[in-house]
């Protein structure tokens, strides 16, 4: 009778971030299936994120509920809030999982981990928060190199090396051709240029998203240029916190763009991203989308630190646009101070950058 095959290991892992901090997990997910081809993947997200991890095939389940969508349920009726957070723990602890890596710097997650019986918990000591973490590394903030670098660092605990550090996103066949009927209805062929502006920053900056906003009447004067002077057609993206923005652009340009902005989910965004030839955005969830579809972007950033927070990996295929001044880059260990400045590092980027930027890639 044959060896009994050792049991393959069983992950959780915990990200209760954006799309982008979701996406920086992806080369993490990677090094973990290729060490061990069988193992179990789970992965505990907020809501907002499910679609883009339920497509991928190296995750075998998605535990979409973070603290914070649990308080928005709870406020909304204690009972329903109740009823979720039992479900969810239900759901998660029957897994049985053996090890889960901890990306949220917050004790509560990983003390649940303890609590449901995950016997190792790997992670980050932001501020003392991992003290419920079984192996960990001290962190002040992310500073110096990429988040991607910080979230590798942690498989080192499990004697695992990623060879790959490109982030991933799989888009269903049944999107994509969602995509392509969406566009078709607008009047876009297979052989036009498509350039997909993107002049918010995504939902998980909340109010202080303007913070990282280049001035709407910019984005609206280089997407006419390309319409006038490429032959470009224009897709204006976002979600529907950001339609006051791209009402601005429309109204403002001459030559009219297709306005998506709140028309389009995150089961779709990514396919109509992925028929685009070229991205220009703010620094956000989209951007680092477009990167892991190997969809060209120029980029412009503000407070963040591109080093940390850009386009990764480094490709000449990603333009990232910036105006360096003495207070730049002010977001410093999740911290975001007042401007004074009224976000000069910002508004200092010129049109012409932006444009003969794009028009290099292209």
């Amino acid at each position: 009778m044959p060896p009994l095959k050792p049991k393959s290991p069983k992950f959780l892992i915990i990200n209760p971030f954006g799309i982008g901090d979701v996406l920086f997990t992806t080369p993490v997910i990677r090094a973990i299936k290729q060490r061990n081809p069988d193992s179990f993947i789970g992965y505990w997200s907020n809501l907002r994120v499910e679609p883009i991890l339920a497509s991928n095939p190296q995750i075998n389940k998605v535990f979409a509920l973070s603290r914070g969508d649990l308080k928005k349920l709870y406020q909304e009726s204690f009972f329903k809030g109740l009823w979720s957070a039992l479900k969810l723990i239900w759901q998660i602890k029957k897994e049985n999982f053996d090890i889960c890596l901890d990306f949220s710097l917050d004790h509560r997650y990983s003390l649940f981990a303890k609590i449901i019986g995950i016997r190792r918990r790997i992670g980050f000591n932001y501020k003392g928060r991992g003290r419920f973490l079984t192996r960990r590394i001290d962190l002040q903030g992310y500073q110096g190199k990429h988040v991607v670098e910080y979230y590798l660092e942690l498989l080192k605990f499990l004697d695992i090396a990623a060879s790959d550090k490109s982030l991933s996103l799989v888009i269903p066949s049944e999107s994509q051709l969602k995509a392509k009927n969406i566009l078709a209805s607008y009047g876009i062929e297979e052989d036009d240029l498509v350039i997909g502006v993107v002049p918010g920053a995504g939902g998980s900056w909340g109010k202080d998203a303007s913070y990282k906003h280049w001035p709407a009447l910019k984005f609206a004067q280089v997407a006419d240029r390309f319409a006038a002077e490429l032959k470009a057609k224009i897709l204006i993206l976002g979600d529907e916190s950001e339609a006051k923005i791209s009402d601005v652009i429309v109204h403002v340009m001459r030559n009219k763009p297709i306005d998506l902005v709140g028309r389009i989910g995150l089961d779709i965004l990514p396919a109509v991203i992925k028929n685009c030839n070229l991205l220009v955005t703010n620094d956000g969830g989209p951007m680092h989308m477009a990167v892991a579809l190997g969809v060209k972007t120029v980029s412009i950033f503000g407070p963040v630190s591109e080093l940390v927070y850009g386009p990764f990996p480094h490709s000449n295929s990603h333009v990232v646009l910036k105006w360096d001044i003495s207070c730049r880059p002010c977001y410093n260990n999740f911290r975001l101070p007042g401007c004074d400045k009224d976000r000069e590092c910002l508004r200092s980027v010129s049109v012409d950058a932006v444009f003969d930027a794009a028009a290099k890639l292209l």
